[in-house]
């Protein structure tokens, strides 16, 4: 009969052992999702701030700018503009 409590309690105490192990994993998962989730609003905030400045650095006035001051370019012409057929 001792053998057999002796048995019945390395059981119970494996149980035990798995069961907090596992609790202790599933914490540590759930921790580590919340800051999956927190850098992933970030992502999505950053990615919301580069394209608002991608379509301010586009725009077309701001390239004609930087085209005649730092180029030295300017629209030719009109008349002097031809267009070439495909």
């Amino acid at each position: 009969m001792t053998k057999l409590n002796l048995i019945l309690f390395m059981v119970v105490l494996a149980c035990a052992l798995g069961t907090v192990t596992s609790q202790h994993m599933a914490r540590k998962l759930y921790f580590e999702l919340q800051q999956q989730q927190d850098q992933s609003k970030q992502y999505e905030v950053e990615w919301g701030q580069l394209q608002l400045e991608q379509s301010t650095w586009a725009m077309h006035a701001r390239i004609e700018q930087v085209a005649s001051s730092r180029l030295h370019m300017q629209v030719p012409d009109p008349t002097k503009i031809q267009i070439v057929a495909p």
